[in-house]
């Protein structure tokens, strides 16, 4: 089904050449359950087989605060995949200090904070 998941606004569907059904997701609609950790690139891999290395067009997004955070990669079309907890913690074992002093990881040019 990861195929034909679609989101428009914040509702997503599985969308078929036939039909479009209306699907809730409690949270996001995959989850990152992997990482290659490169010195210039993060490749993650999703639940469902994905691969997609961070960069401008797939940033690491933090939502939540410094007591539970909530990392996200964006994966395709307004589709995210939540970072399972081990893989949240090799990023935050790789992480280094940004520009703004905040802790975090860089991949396709791009840095990504960690931390609130």
């Amino acid at each position: 089904f990861s195929t034909i998941l679609k989101r428009e606004g914040d509702r997503f569907y599985l969308v078929t050449p036939v039909e479009k059904v209306g699907i809730r997701v409690e949270d996001a609609p995959f989850v990152a359950t992997d990482a290659e950790i490169g010195a210039d690139r993060i490749t993650f891999t999703t639940n469902v087989g994905d691969r997609v290395t961070a960069d401008a067009d797939h940033p690491v997004i933090l939502r939540g605060d410094a007591g539970e955070p909530r990392p996200y990669v964006h994966v395709r079309a307004g589709l995210e995949a939540l970072i399972d907890r081990k893989t949240f913690y090799r990023l935050a074992d790789a992480a280094e200090a940004g520009p703004d002093g905040r802790a975090g990881v860089r991949s396709g040019g791009q840095f990504f904070p960690l931390e609130p």
